[in-house]
C-alpha cells in the first residue's frame, strides 16, 4: 500500500508538471504521425495535447472571467489556439493544430512553474512548523505528565530537561543553564540562564535541568509570531506582481475586443467578404497571441538560473533572477553570514615562563569533558599537541571548570571564578584581557596549582572574503549595506568596521529584522537580507529578494530565501546581482522586440499583407528568436 499512497502524492503535487510533460509527448506524436500521414492518428493525438495540457489554462480563465468579469491571458491562448485548430480542421491545413498546441504547451509550462514556486512556499511553512514541540513536561501535583502544547495554560509550571527544546516561551522559576538562542535571536555563544529569565520556545536548553512558568498563551511565543510573520510576507504580492498581473487581463482584454471587432465590421466598413473577415479575425488571434511576450521572460530567467547553479547560486524563481539586478540595499545577519559561526581559539596569551602550548594543553585537560562551545573550541586548538585528559571534572555553571591533572589542581573560566583560586592576576594580562573583550572576543583563563598559567581568547571569525564581497556591490551600484544581529552592540560594530558596512542595528530580535527591512524598502524599494538562521525567516520573506547560506542555514531560512548560495561564498551575491542586470536587460530587449513584431503582423494581417500560413511562421520565428536570446545567458 506504501507504493501506492507515495504514486499518488506525487501526482498530487506536480499535477501542473505531469500535464505539460503528457502535452509534450502528445504533440510530439500527433505531429510525428501527421508527417507520416496517418492523419487519424493525428486527429486523435493532438486534440488529447490541447484538452491535457489546456484544460488548467481554460479552467482559470473562465473561473476569471464568470467570478471576476475579467479576460486574462490564459483564457486569450485557449480562443487563439482553438481558433488556429477550427481554421486548419475547415481549410484542412492541419500544421495550424499544431500551431495551436505549441500554444498550449508554452502556457502549460509556464503553469508548472507556478505550482511549484507555490510547494516551495508551502513547504517553507511546513518546515518552519516543524520545528515547534508538540508536546511538554508539565508538573501538577508534584508529578509530571506530557500534555500537548495548545493545552498549556498562563501559571503551568514546565520542565526542560538538558538537551531538550524549550516549548514555549517562560520564565525560570527554578535552576541554571545555558540557553542555545542561536536560531532565534542569532546570538553566537549560548546564553547563560537563571531564576527570573525569559526563554524562548524552539530554542535549546543546556546541561541543567530547568523549571519553567508559562506566562503568555503558546501563540503568542516567539516562534509562533516568526511563523506568522513568514507567513504574512509571504502572501503579501510585491507591487510588480500586480503589475504583470494587471497588464495580463488588460492584454487579453484588448486583444478579444479587437478580434470581435475585426469579424463583425471589416464587411461593413471595406466590403470584405465573410470568408475574408473570419480568416484575418482568426489569423489576427494566431499572431496577437502573446507566446512571444512570454517567451522573451521566461527562457532568459531559465537560461540564467542554469548559469547561476554552475556558479553555486540557487534562485527559488525567475522573478527574483530579475529583481537582485535592481537591489539597491541589501542586510546582512551576522553570525554565520558575515562570520563563520563557528567558535574558535583567536589566541592564547601565557605568562613569562610558559608557552602558549602549555596554556592550550592545560585548559583541553579539562575542557575535554565539556559541552560548552567555548571547550569544544580549545579543544579543537590543541588537538595537535600531546596532552592527557584530567579527573574529577565539575563544571560551574556560568563560571568555569575545575579538574584535577596530574596530581595539580587546574581552574579554567572567567576572571571572577578563577580569582577564587589565586591572589592576583598579571596586570599586562589583566590590559591584554580588556582590549581582546573591547574587540568582541571572549576571555577565560587558565590556572594550575593557583599559578596564572595565561589566558585564551575565544572569537567567531569574520569570513576572509566579507570585506571584499561588501565592496564588490558597491562597485555594482548598492547604495546602503547595513547588519543585523541579536548579539550585542561591541561584538557588532567590530564586525561592521572589519568589513565595511554602512549601519549596525544590535540586540535584534526576528520582529525587529522584518522592522527594519520595511524601513530599507521605504526608502530603498528594493531590498536584499542575507541570512542563515530560523531568526533571519521574517525578515528574508519580507525582503524583496531574501539570500540564504546554503552550507550554514538552518532548513527555515534555506526554505523561505529566494536565492540560496551552496557554498556559503559572499562574493557570489555580486555575482548573482551581476546576473540579475544582464537577465533584467535581456528581457526588455526581448519584451521591445516582442512587442514591435507582434504590432508588424498586426498591421500586415489589417493591410492583407500576410496569410494564416505567414502570420504563423512570423508568430514562432519572433517566439524562437526571442528565445535564443534569452538562452544568451547560459555564456559566461
Amino acid at each position: 500500500m506504501l507504493y501506492p499512497q507515495r504514486f499518488t502524492q506525487f501526482t498530487q503535487e506536480h499535477t501542473d508538471a505531469l500535464a505539460a510533460i503528457l502535452c509534450g509527448v502528445l504533440l510530439f506524436l500527433g505531429w510525428f504521425a501527421l508527417h507520416l500521414g496517418f492523419l487519424g492518428w493525428a486527429l486523435l493525438l493532438l486534440p488529447a495535447a490541447y484538452v491535457v495540457g489546456g484544460y488548467e489554462s481554460a479552467r482559470e480563465g473562465l473561473t476569471t472571467l464568470i467570478k471576476e468579469k475579467e479576460l486574462d491571458v490564459d483564457l486569450l491562448m485557449i480562443v487563439a489556439a482553438l481558433g488556429a485548430a477550427s481554421l486548419g480542421l475547415w481549410r484542412r491545413e492541419y500544421h495550424l493544430i499544431i500551431d495551436g498546441a505549441i500554444l498550449i504547451l508554452i502556457f502549460a509550462i509556464s503553469g508548472a512553474l507556478e505550482g511549484y514556486a507555490m510547494q516551495r512556499t508551502e513547504r517553507s511553512i511546513r518546515s518552519l512548523m516543524s520545528l515547534t514541540q508538540d508536546t511538554a513536561r508539565v508538573l501538577r501535583l508534584g508529578r509530571e505528565e506530557v500534555v500537548p502544547i495548545n493545552q498549556l495554560k498562563v501559571g503551568d509550571e514546565i520542565v526542560v530537561k538538558p538537551g531538550e527544546l524549550i516549548p514555549t516561551d517562560a520564565v525560570i522559576v527554578s535552576g541554571y543553564s545555558t540557553v542555545n538562542q542561536a536560531a532565534i535571536t542569532g546570538e553566537s555563544l549560548p546564553v547563560e540562564k537563571t531564576v527570573g529569565e525569559e526563554v524562548f520556545a524552539g530554542t535549546l536548553n543546556g546541561y541543567g535541568a530547568l523549571h519553567l512558568k508559562v506566562h503568555q498563551s503558546p501563540e503568542s511565543s516567539l516562534i509562533q509570531r516568526v511563523i506568522r510573520l513568514v507567513e504574512q510576507a509571504k502572501d503579501s504580492a510585491p507591487p510588480s506582481q500586480q503589475f504583470i498581473e494587471g497588464f495580463e487581463r488588460g492584454y487579453a482584454r484588448v486583444i478579444v475586443v479587437a478580434g470581435l471587432l475585426l469579424a463583425i465590421l471589416p464587411p461593413f466598413i471595406w466590403g470584405w467578404n465573410w470568408e475574408v473577415t473570419i480568416y484575418r479575425a482568426l489569423t489576427f488571434l494566431v499572431v496577437a497571441s502573446p507566446c512571444a511576450l512570454m517567451a522573451s521572460i521566461m527562457p532568459t530567467l531559465l537560461s540564467g538560473i542554469a548559469h547561476g547553479a554552475r556558479q553555486g547560486i540557487l534562485f527559488k524563481n525567475g522573478a527574483q533572477l530579475e529583481m537582485i539586478g535592481k537591489v539597491r540595499a541589501i542586510a546582512f545577519d551576522k553570525t554565520g553570514t558575515l562570520t563563520t559561526g563557528q567558535l574558535r581559539v583567536f589566541k592564547a596569551i601565557p605568562t613569562t615562563g610558559y608557552s602558549e602550548g602549555d596554556v592550550l594543553t592545560t585548559a583541553a585537560a579539562v575542557e575535554s569533558y565539556s559541552e560548552h562551545p567555548i571547550g569544544h573550541a580549545i579543544v579543537g586548538a590543541a588537538r595537535d599537541l600531546d596532552w592527557k585528559s584530567a579527573v574529577g571534572v565539575r563544571a560551574i555553571p556560568g563560571q568555569g571548570i575545575v579538574g584535577t591533572l596530574s596530581g595539580s589542581q587546574v581552574i579554567v573560566g572567567n576572571a571572577a571564578f578563577v580569582q577564587q583560586y589565586v591572589t592576583h592576576l598579571p596586570k599586562e594580562l589583566q590590559d591584554s584581557a580588556l582590549l581582546l573583550e573591547q574587540e568582541g572576543k571572549t576571555v577565560v583563563w587558565v590556572v594550575q596549582e593557583s599559578v596564572v598559567l595565561g589566558l585564551i581568547a575565544i572569537a567567531d571569525f569574520v569570513r576572509p572574503e566579507a570585506a571584499a564581497a561588501i565592496a564588490d556591490l558597491r562597485s555594482l551600484g548598492v547604495e546602503h549595506i547595513v547588519m543585523l544581529t541579536g548579539d550585542n552592540e561591541q561584538t557588532a560594530q567590530n564586525i561592521a568596521q572589519a568589513v565595511g558596512v554602512d549601519q549596525v542595528y544590535a540586540q535584534l530580535l526576528p520582529e525587529d529584522k522584518l522592522h527594519i527591512i520595511r524601513r530599507l524598502q521605504q526608502q530603498y524599494k528594493t531590498v536584499a537580507m542575507v541570512g542563515d538562521g530560523i531568526n533571519d525567516a521574517p525578515a528574508l520573506a519580507q525582503a524583496s529578494v531574501g539570500i540564504a547560506m546554503g552550507g550554514a542555514g538552518s532548513d527555515v531560512a534555506l526554505e523561505t530565501a529566494d536565492i540560496i548560495l551552496m557554498a556559503d561564498r559572499l562574493e557570489k551575491i555580486a555575482v548573482a546581482k551581476r546576473l540579475g542586470k544582464r537577465a533584467q536587460t535581456t528581457v526588455k530587449q526581448n519584451i521591445a522586440f516582442a512587442l514591435s513584431f507582434i504590432i508588424l503582423l498586426l498591421v500586415g494581417n489589417f493591410l492583407g499583407g500576410i496569410n494564416l500560413p505567414i502570420g504563423v511562421i512570423g508568430h514562432e520565428g519572433s517566439t524562437v528568436l526571442v528565445t535564443l536570446s534569452g538562452l544568451r545567458l547560459l555564456r559566461n
